[in-house]
C-alpha cells in the first residue's frame, strides 16, 4: 500500500470576493507539481459562490463532470439544452464529450451555494455529451458508503464514462469500514468533508485527503461523526 496525505491548509486557494475557491489539485492559477492529478482524477474543487453570483458560460470536452452540492442551491445552464436547480442533497454528472459549455450560477438572494466539483479524465474519447442529475433521499449512505456515479450499475449511481467510482458516506464514531476497491490497478481517494476519521493509521480532519493504491482495500474509521467522500480512479 501506498499512501499521500493532502492536507486541507495545503490546498490552492483563490478569494475572488463572489468566489471563495479551495483546489485540491493544480488550477487555475494555482500550480503546485507534486499536485496535478491523482490518476484520473483531475479536479477537485471546494467551492463557495456568494448570492446572485456565478460562473459566465465556458466549455468542456473529454471530461466527466461531477458537481455535489453541499449547501444551498446551484443554477445550471448548457448547450445540450438542460437547464436545472441542483440543491443540497442532489448531485449532477455530465459528461462533456465532444465538447459543451455550460454555466454555473447561485439563484438565492441571501445563501451561499457551497458545492465540490470533481474532473475526472474520459476513458473514451469524443463521446456524445450527456448530462443527469438526481436527488438521494435521507436515508441514503448512513454508516455506508453509497454510489454516486459509476461506469456500471451500481446501487443508485449515474453513469460515468471511465473506470471511476465515486462515494459518499456518513458514519457514526467508531463504526469499522472497508471498502473494497471495483477494479484492480485502481486507487482511492479519500476527501473528508465533515469529522474526523482515521485511515490506513493515519487521522484526517474536516477537508483532509489521501490518496491509497498499490491495495485491494482500505479501513477506515470515524473518531467522530463524520462525512466522506471517496473516489476510485485508474492510476493513470
Amino acid at each position: 500500500m501506498v499512501t499521500i496525505i493532502h492536507n486541507a491548509n495545503e490546498r490552492g486557494h483563490a478569494d475572488h470576493g463572489w468566489l471563495n475557491s479551495y483546489h485540491s489539485f493544480s488550477f487555475a492559477g494555482y500550480r503546485d507539481p507534486e499536485k496535478v492529478h491523482f490518476g484520473a482524477l483531475r479536479v477537485l474543487n471546494d467551492d463557495t459562490v456568494a448570492p446572485g453570483m456565478g460562473f459566465g458560460e465556458h466549455p468542456h470536452d473529454n471530461m466527466e463532470i461531477i458537481s455535489i452540492v453541499l449547501k444551498g442551491s446551484l443554477e445550471h445552464k448548457d448547450s445540450m439544452g438542460n437547464s436545472s436547480v441542483i440543491r443540497a442533497g442532489e448531485v449532477q454528472v455530465m459528461s462533456a464529450g465532444t465538447g459543451v459549455t455550460h454555466s454555473e450560477f447561485n439563484p438565492s438572494k441571501t445563501e451561499e451555494v457551497q458545492f465540490l466539483q470533481i474532473w475526472i479524465f474520459a476513458k473514451e474519447k469524443d463521446i456524445e455529451p450527456r448530462y443527469k442529475q438526481k436527488t438521494f433521499d435521507s436515508s441514503f449512505r448512513k454508516n455506508r458508503l453509497d454510489f454516486i456515479a459509476a461506469p456500471v450499475d451500481l446501487d443508485e449511481a449515474m453513469w460515468i464514462n471511465q473506470d471511476a467510482y465515486i462515494a459518499l458516506g456518513r458514519y457514526n464514531r467508531g463504526i469499522n469500514a472497508i471498502y473494497k476497491l471495483k477494479q484492480k490497478g485502481n486507487g482511492v481517494y479519500v476527501f473528508v468533508i465533515s469529522g474526523k476519521i482515521t485511515v490506513a493509521g493515519k487521522t484526517l480532519g474536516e477537508r483532509d485527503a489521501m490518496g491509497i493504491w498499490e491495495t485491494d482495500k482500505i479501513s477506515f474509521i470515524p473518531a467522530t461523526e463524520s462525512e466522506i467522500l471517496l473516489i476510485e480512479v485508474p492510476m493513470i
